[in-house]
């Protein structure tokens, strides 16, 4: 019986890793930042108002990489539309719940993603618009409203759901939001913690021990005990956050296990889902804008499928009982 290949090998790559370690260093440190500032209302600023450069420059980059991706199986997105439809869908939670904060009556935290299907149904005619106006027979306009509609769905619509992660609390949506039942930035951070763990425990467990390939039609480097690695670095960030000195007053639905396992495979199909995309485009990385981390959807690919995982585990939490 023939052997497959060895696993891609991590050796004689020290620049890519020392890249990697230097991008991932900078762009933790810049969400740190912008998360304290956020969490401390710096400024004056609302709540997660200082996290939207960071969520729009996501949005934009991520699009215009998937446009580029869609490009080299020849369909042709309108990309500026696309881009700016990405950006609408991730601002639309935060714009439409501090209109709706300014009011008597505070929103319950489901209303806040209520302005995100708002903001996907105003993109889809959009789209349908622009295609109407600018129509020339044979010229792809269902490939370019199907591949459009689907990268502005699948890119604004998760990061829409973390915004919605840092809103999750009736406490967190106005500008006074101090009360003691306040839950802050933790669920956000509760996302980032558990994904991001996961997919550092999976590269390098699965460069030193890594014997059998999970998925090697869609990513050769992926293997069952990298794998293994990231579930189990997804439930202790999950702990830390959550349990750790009891420092979060909310628990999600089913606790920090629950969360952690759920959270952390939805991250793993994330992965596998860009693997997939890359794949079929025959592209190795989705850009080079994060050097050695790759493009804006190789940072995002994980959250992209646990975001909306975490906000509903976080929405159908409690208060701790006592």
């Amino acid at each position: 019986m023939t052997k497959p290949p060895p696993l891609p090998s991590t050796s004689g790559h020290g620049g890519s890793f020392a890249s990697r370690i230097l991008v991932a260093t900078l762009s933790l440190g810049t969400f740190a930042a912008f998360a304290w500032a956020d969490a401390t209302g710096a400024a004056g600023m609302p709540p997660s108002w200082w996290l939207m450069p960071l969520a729009v420059g996501l949005a934009a980059g991520g699009a215009a990489e998937a446009a580029r991706l869609c490009a080299g199986r020849g369909v042709i997105v309108r990309q500026s539309l696309v881009q700016a439809a990405t950006v609408g869908i991730v601002l639309a939670p935060a714009v439409g719940t501090q209109a709706f904060a300014a009011s008597a009556a505070g929103p319950a935290p489901v209303g806040a993603m209520g302005w995100a299907a708002v903001a996907c149904a105003t993109v889809l005619g959009a789209m349908f618009l622009a295609e109407i106006a600018g129509y020339e027979k044979g010229r792809g306009a269902i490939d370019r409203l199907a591949a459009g509609f689907l990268i502005a769905m699948a890119i604004g619509l998760p990061l829409a759901f973390m915004v919605g992660l840092r809103l999750v609390c009736v406490e967190n949506l106005g500008p006074e939001a101090q009360g003691p039942r306040h839950v802050g930035m933790l669920p956000l951070l509760s996302l980032v913690a558990v994904v991001k763990a996961g997919d550092v425990a999976a590269y390098v467990m699965g460069s030193l021990i890594g014997r059998h390939r999970m998925a090697p039609a869609l990513s050769p480097g992926k293997t069952w005990e990298g794998a293994a690695a990231s579930l189990g670095a997804a439930l202790l960030a999950a702990w830390l956050v959550i349990e750790w000195r009891g420092l979060c007053p909310w628990r999600p639905w089913g606790g920090w296990a629950v969360y952690g396992a759920v959270v952390g495979l939805a991250g793993m199909a994330g992965d596998l889902a860009e693997s997939l995309v890359k794949r079929d485009a025959n592209a190795k990385d989705s850009g080079r804008s994060l050097g050695g981390l790759g493009g804006f959807l190789d940072l995002l690919d994980s959250p992209l499928f646990a975001a909306p995982v975490a906000w509903l585990l976080w929405v159908l939490g409690r208060w701790p009982a006592g």
